[in-house]
């Protein structure tokens, strides 16, 4: 059974954070930090479990190294067709050198959108698009 609710006792404000997987801390942080440009966020708490968090503008993505429930084989070759979280960009073609220059597949938005999809070294699947404004 699902419970509904109404959207006048809907307080949610934001997300703030996307957990993902991993096997490496090390290698996570080589990928999140040194390809994507993303920051270490050492306010967030040590937990009884090794990982790692990012900052994501005011949010974050934490990396947990936990076993996987998951399976890392099959995944669709496609991201969008994945679970996956969804970050924005100012300049998604400096993101697409980047990608390029450390030799990460990504693949392109299949709506048309200035949007790409790639995955991390855990096969976590990752959308960039590219921000309107």
């Amino acid at each position: 059974r699902f419970l509904l609710m109404s959207s006048q006792s809907n307080s949610f404000i934001g997300i703030d954070h996307h957990s993902v997987i991993i096997e490496e801390v090390e290698r996570s942080r080589h990928f999140y930090q040194d390809v994507l440009g993303l920051e270490v966020d050492c306010s967030r708490p040590e937990l009884s479990f090794e990982g790692i968090w990012f900052k994501v503008g005011a949010q974050a993505i934490h990396c947990l190294r936990l076993k996987n429930p998951d399976p890392v084989t099959g995944r669709p070759v496609h991201g969008g067709r994945d679970r996956h979280v969804c970050l924005v960009t100012g300049d998604i073609n400096a993101l697409i050198d980047r990608l390029e220059q450390f030799y990460v597949e990504y693949t392109r938005s299949q709506s048309g959108r200035l949007a790409i999809f790639f995955r991390d070294p855990d096969g976590n699947a990752i959308e960039v698009k590219q921000s309107a404004a």
